[in-house]
């Protein structure tokens, strides 16, 4: 049969296959068994064939890929819920980790994040998120690939040397706000961000495997030191789940779903989300149904969920919250508004005094209509509860069959190698232009003197200076030409003076 047990209350519980793409929920206060129903879950779909994938941010989900240790405690659990045929065993798992530590690097391309995800990862404002997108367009104009980080610092320093240009072809880009942006991508740098970007870039079929027993690849992502930088996690994670809407097709509903994506920390996707992501967020959410894809949040409360996204969740495991606070009193009503009825269970009750291991579960039946919640005891996963040694990570990791494929980076020709081509070309082409310039401004030159003076040195040179001058003095018999000229201008100047002299004062001529 194509269920996961989950667990039992005055019955036995489960989750149909059919209906885990109808996305679902685990939340609870910190130390009340979520992760353990988390493991539940995704070693139930990996015994049916379904590919997992799920975030781990404590680092104790790692445990999945180890046999777990009987004891009273699980015996005694099984006992109380009727489990028959249980037996410690581990699961198919792929380490996965950005910072290439933990698991295999997992990288995506600066085109593939987009730039709507890009710019809430550099914390850009309106403006800048504006002009960051006048830069994407532009990549795609002039052909130039964005792969990683320094290709995206390349083509942000040929826009602000080409601001006038590409203002005029897209719009208004202020210097100002390219220049935030170089500084937005400097720290994104430090965060990690030349680990994340580049090549070879994730293919979301490695996520979608099977072992050669037909079980579903667990896909764990080690996020303990992501998780301390939120938006990057927030932002790894909404650009992997908008990656399966846009690649995968339609398949309607199916007897299992195709992949199954946990969401860890779910609070985190929405702080301080803009309300266009956050709308294309819910957008995907109801659609990626269709798509076999089911989406399970967890978190501490229920209402870190958006209201329009709660209400598509069908399956609901909710383990115990504190109600210490006025906001943890909120949340317990909340909480238990969001239950289909049951006369036999007392949910504002049972959500303040469930212990660990317990939880309130509903999920969808037949014809999708929801179980009434039962209080019920979460069945113990098979794999190990708790963290593993780095040498059992080592030899999981070692027996991966994408080690070879994901671990070495690639760094091929895009838009850094292409827009410094063109600058070198650029350079080489104004310094043969110069040299041209100057070449032929000499040349002019002996021509000109040429043509005045001749060739300069020698007797023949020496003599014409002499007679006919040079540009610096005049020859002889240009002297000898103005003082004759000069003497016949005096001696009639002298004659009409005195015949002009003359016959005012009454001379005789």
């Amino acid at each position: 049969m194509n269920t996961i047990l989950i667990g039992k209350g005055r019955e036995q519980v489960f989750l149909h296959g059919r209906y885990a793409n109808r996305h679902g929920m685990i939340a609870g206060a910190t130390g009340t068994g979520k992760s353990v129903s988390l493991m539940v879950l995704a070693e139930g779909f990996s015994r049916l064939g379904v590919p997992v994938f799920l975030a781990d941010v404590k680092g104790d989900l790692a445990g999945l890929a180890m046999p777990g240790a009987m004891n009273d405690r699980i015996r005694s659990r099984l006992e109380s819920i009727g489990i028959e045929g249980y037996a410690n065993e581990p699961n198919p798992v792929l380490f996965w980790d950005i910072y290439g530590e933990l698991g295999h690097p997992l990288r995506t391309t600066v085109s593939q994040m987009g730039p709507t995800l890009l710019a809430r990862l550099m914390e850009l404002n309106d403006i800048q998120a504006g002009v960051l997108e006048i830069v994407f367009r532009l990549a795609d104009e002039e052909g130039l690939l964005l792969l990683d980080l320094k290709d995206l610092r390349s083509l942000l320093i040929f826009t602000s040397e080409n601001v006038k240009s590409v203002s005029a072809r897209f719009g208004l880009v202020h210097s100002s706000s390219l220049a935030a942006i170089q500084r937005a991508l400097l720290r994104l740098d430090g965060d990690g961000g030349d680990l994340f970007f580049g090549e070879p870039a994730l293919e979301l079929a490695d996520f979608m495997r099977q072992d050669m027993s037909g079980r579903g690849i667990v896909n764990v992502l080690a996020a303990e030191k992501l998780y301390l930088r939120p938006r990057m996690y927030s932002s790894f994670l909404l650009w992997m789940l908008s990656e399966l809407f846009e690649t995968l097709p339609e398949v309607g509903d199916r007897d299992l779903p195709k992949m199954v994506f946990f969401f860890d920390e779910a609070h985190l996707l929405f702080a301080d989300v803009p309300s266009a992501l956050r709308q294309r967020v819910e957008q995907v959410v109801r659609l990626i149904r269709s798509k076999g894809v089911g989406v399970y949040f967890c978190s501490q409360y229920p209402d870190d969920v958006p209201q329009e996204i709660l209400g598509q969740l069908g399956n609901r495991i909710q383990h115990a919250l504190r109600a210490y606070t006025p906001r943890d009193q909120k949340a317990v009503r909340v909480a238990a508004q969001t239950f289909p009825p049951n006369p036999a269970v007392d949910v504002l009750q049972s959500l303040t005094s469930m212990a660990v291991g317990e939880a309130l579960v509903t999920t969808l039946q037949d014809k999708g209509v929801p179980l009434p919640v039962e209080r019920a005891l979460v069945v113990p996963p098979r794999c190990r509860i708790g963290v593993i040694t780095p040498e059992e990570r080592h030899l999981v990791r070692g027996r991966s069959p994408l080690g070879g494929k994901y671990d070495t980076p690639v760094d091929r020709e895009s838009a850094y190698e292409i827009l410094q081509a063109r600058a070198e070309e650029a350079v080489a082409a104004k310094s043969i232009e110069s040299a041209a310039s100057g070449g032929k401004s000499s040349r002019s030159k002996e021509t000109a003197d040429g043509a005045a003076g001749g060739a300069p040195g020698g007797v023949s040179g020496a003599m014409r200076d002499f007679l006919l001058g040079s540009k610096r003095r005049q020859g002889a018999l240009e002297a000898m030409g103005k003082s004759a000229m000069r003497t016949v201008g005096n001696q009639i100047g002298r004659q009409v003076l005195r015949g002009v002299l003359g016959g005012l004062l009454g001379g005789k001529k």
